[in-house]
């Protein structure tokens, strides 16, 4: 090969996303949340974006792109150059309901993102505004079928953790609630605290401040066992309600970069942020959160993607749940 012709590829090979900075990181990174601030996707990018910065010494950005359920942060993190400098913090919704939700979805959750590491996994909390009189399940239940379409819930918009939740839960219990999708889950739990919905079916750490000041009333959890936060909440399954058996609605939470994000950036996250997720410390933090930290590899975690996707979209299918719905 002549001299040239080496320096040529050589160069090439060097700009090309395949090619593992050694240095990396040395800028900044951002970590798009495809929400508003202040909901559980927000609030576990900020907790692991900070043991980022301090594990790599490298400032984390966090980027609120909300709209759609989630999908046009999603979409805007799929298109970022694939260097690992930009990780979406996806979720249940995101990566695995919205291909069954939006038919002309602008990004594939498998092939436009490369999984780097699963965070953590967290219970929705059914709550309802203190005014509505209802106090367990089965008498919110019976007051949904006495009540049909006079009671609205909010969710982080369509196609969102929150309302396929909810319609999970309406679909298990025959019930007719109206959907009031928002553009994130922070302003959905602020509209119910004022009472201009009745209730949130969300994530954990959006809902257990509301919860313990009293400004929310939590019905029930969606986990297989009780949170340590709200001990005296019981689960759906446990609640006697017919067709809500084994209902179990949970919510994940992981870091993907865009597809072609060099292997060895991509372990070297997946490394760091495990590593932080099993310290004693990110493990107290978290569970004051109502989250469970889910340290993983990156196979691992696009294993769990892959099922979610087949696992959600009967539901999705079944409940008739659409773009703009």
């Amino acid at each position: 090969m002549k001299r040239s012709t080496f320096l040529i590829a050589l160069a090439a090979l060097a700009t090309s996303p395949v090619w593992a900075d050694p240095t990396y990181p040395n800028k900044p990174i951002r970590i798009i949340v495809p929400f508003t601030p202040g909901g559980s996707p927000d609030v576990l990018a900020r907790t692991v974006g900070q043991k980022i910065t301090e594990s790599m010494g490298v400032p984390v950005v966090i980027e609120n792109v909300a709209g759609a359920g989630g999908t046009v942060g999603a979409d805007r993190a799929s298109k970022a150059a694939p260097d690992g400098y930009t990780l979406l913090m996806g979720h249940v919704g995101t990566l695995a309901v919205a291909p069954a939700v939006y038919p002309n979805l602008p990004y594939d959750p498998i092939k436009s993102f490369t999984p780097v590491a699963w965070v953590a996994k967290v219970p929705n909390v059914l709550v309802v505004h203190p005014s509505m009189p209802v106090n367990n399940v089965a008498e919110l239940v019976k007051y949904l079928k006495a009540n049909p379409g006079k009671v609205n819930y909010g969710s982080g918009g369509n196609g969102s953790a929150a309302h396929l939740a909810m319609e999970y839960f309406k679909l298990s219990t025959q019930t007719f609630v109206v959907h009031v999708p928002y553009r994130g889950t922070a302003p959905s739990v602020t509209d119910a605290v004022a009472g201009q919905i009745q209730m949130v079916f969300t994530g954990a750490p959006a809902l257990v401040p509301m919860v313990k000041a009293g400004k929310l009333r939590a019905i029930a959890v969606s986990s297989p066992k009780r949170l340590d936060l709200l001990p005296d909440v019981p689960t759906l399954a446990e609640s006697g309600v017919k067709g809500l058996e084994g209902f179990e609605a949970d919510q994940w939470y992981g870091l993907v970069a865009p597809a072609g994000t060099p292997a060895a950036i991509v372990q070297k996250l997946n490394q760091v942020i495990n590593a932080n997720l099993t310290a004693p410390e990110m493990v107290a933090r978290l569970k004051t959160e109502g989250a469970t930290a889910t340290p993983t590899s990156p196979e691992a975690f696009s294993q769990l993607i892959q099922r979610e996707i087949k696992r959600w979209r009967p539901v999705v299918l079944n409940a008739k749940i659409s773009a703009d719905q």
